[in-house]
């Protein structure tokens, strides 16, 4: 392998704006070629439904079945892959799963009224979603923990039906990710993977329920069919992707943070790994151990690409610049490896995940930690939240008006509508007062 070489930017040089935002963009979802053959699948599984879930099955994932309804792995498969991994693995998607589902209680929302003095009731009616879609990636590498981050909230807030989708390319079948689902409590899996599983999904088939939301992150077909679908079904996001961004002092291990930055490059050549540090010193210690450690990597072809085209070792001017960098960004996982990192939080405005200090890699945070590892990519935490149990609950308004109050909203509700010309909503209040007008005469 030759040399790799991570390029080096500086926030005190006069193009660093420019260079950051270079680095940073990602638009691949435009690609005019990916979007015509999304639409193109969307409208056919929304037309032959399960004829063409069978047709795409067999040409994308070579999968060799006649019956649409192989598609579906029966509770017993489940329940069989449990069985069949070891008792570590077991141990541990059981163990992560408890941790997810502790931390996710904390989320659940309750429902709420209060009276006025008039009588009159207002209120939120909290209500969970009756069935929900989880896309489970399966094509470059194999996801049990999404089983589990998707699954479990969506089953604490109270759904259901829980659909999950799994590609299983040429018949191969990650038993992990089944146990996970097994343990987690998903109702019904499917082995269809692509825009035609999100198709499925959003407008529902003779053999696949329609959902009224789909989480979950997938390639760039999935995330281009997410974003297409929007409407007919609610998402939870349309992610880019994975992306680190690591704060530190320069008094970590070099090692420690160079393999915090690999472990997001190995998701795919175009997840991104920036270290930004005030020590020059410290980044040249980094990239002498990215150098030394990225041989011994299993995915070393993976993650050198991504640290090549997406990947920077970033000089500040102290730590208040690095934090405005941070904040420019907004990153969807963030590590302050520093050693006061409660210090530096109260400045942190945009971030999907936060880790606090040296001992607290990212990689805890998508398996076992506990929050939701599904976080907002390309700078959507500016307005964007981790998955959680909220997504999986809707809100109703409860409004209950005594005749008191009713007669006192009437009178301001008729103002305003016929300031807005609106006469029918204006007599429809202003029935209400006759009414009572009318009914004291009597």
């Amino acid at each position: 392998m030759r040399e790799l070489c991570v390029r080096r930017l500086n926030t005190a040089d006069s193009t660093f704006d420019e260079q950051f935002s270079e680095l940073l963009a990602w638009e691949a979802v435009s690609d005019t070629a990916v979007q015509t053959a999304v639409e193109s699948i969307l409208r056919d599984v929304r037309e032959r439904g399960d004829t063409a879930l069978l047709e795409y099955s067999r040409r994308f994932d070579r999968l060799q079945i006649r019956d649409v309804a192989a598609l579906e792995l029966p509770q017993a498969c489940l329940r069989q892959a449990l069985s069949n991994v070891s008792s570590e693995a077991r141990s541990a998607l059981e163990q992560a799963a408890e941790r997810i589902r502790i931390y996710h209680e904390k989320q659940k929302q309750d429902s709420w009224q209060y009276r006025e003095a008039d009588g009159t009731v207002l209120g939120q009616k909290i209500t969970p979603l009756q069935r929900v879609g989880i896309y489970v990636p399966g094509g470059k590498a194999s996801y049990p923990s999404s089983v589990l981050m998707n699954a479990i909230p969506a089953k604490v807030a109270g759904v259901n039906e829980i659909i999950m989708m799994v590609p299983t390319p040429d018949g191969i079948i990650n038993e992990w990710v089944f146990a996970a689902a097994a343990i987690a409590g998903v109702d019904r899996v499917f082995t269809i993977g692509g825009a035609q599983a999100i198709a499925a999904l959003a407008y529902g088939t003779a053999l696949v329920p329609k959902v009224d939301k789909i989480v979950g992150p997938g390639n760039i077909y999935v995330a281009t069919a997410k974003r297409m679908v929007f409407g007919a079904v609610g998402l939870d996001m349309v992610a880019g992707p994975s992306e680190i961004l690591v704060i530190c002092d320069g008094k970590t291990d070099p090692d420690w943070i160079a393999m915090d930055l690999f472990a997001q490059a190995e998701h795919d050549e175009d997840a991104q790994s920036i270290l930004i540090s005030p020590d020059a010193a410290f980044l040249d210690a980094v990239e002498k151990s990215i150098a030394r450690l990225l041989p011994q990597m299993e995915r070393k072809g993976t993650i050198a690409a991504s640290l090549a085209n997406r990947g920077a070792l970033v000089q500040a001017r102290d730590m208040h610049d690095a934090i405005a960098v941070s904040n420019r960004m907004a990153p969807e996982h963030l590590e302050l490896s520093v050693e006061n990192p409660e210090a530096l939080l109260p400045a942190i405005q945009h971030a999907g995940a936060i880790f606090m200090g040296r001992h607290t890699p990212e990689a805890l945070g998508d398996y076992c930690a506990g929050p939701n590892h599904v976080l907002p990519t390309s700078g959507t935490a500016r307005f964007s939240s981790p998955l959680g149990v909220y997504d999986f609950q809707k809100r109703s308004s409860i409004i209950h008006c005594s005749v008191q109050g009713s007669q006192a909203l009437a009178q301001i509700a008729s103002t305003l509508a016929r300031g807005e010309t609106l006469t029918a909503h204006a007599r429809s209040a202003e029935m209400r007062i006759e009414n009572e007008v009318i009914g004291n005469e009597k």
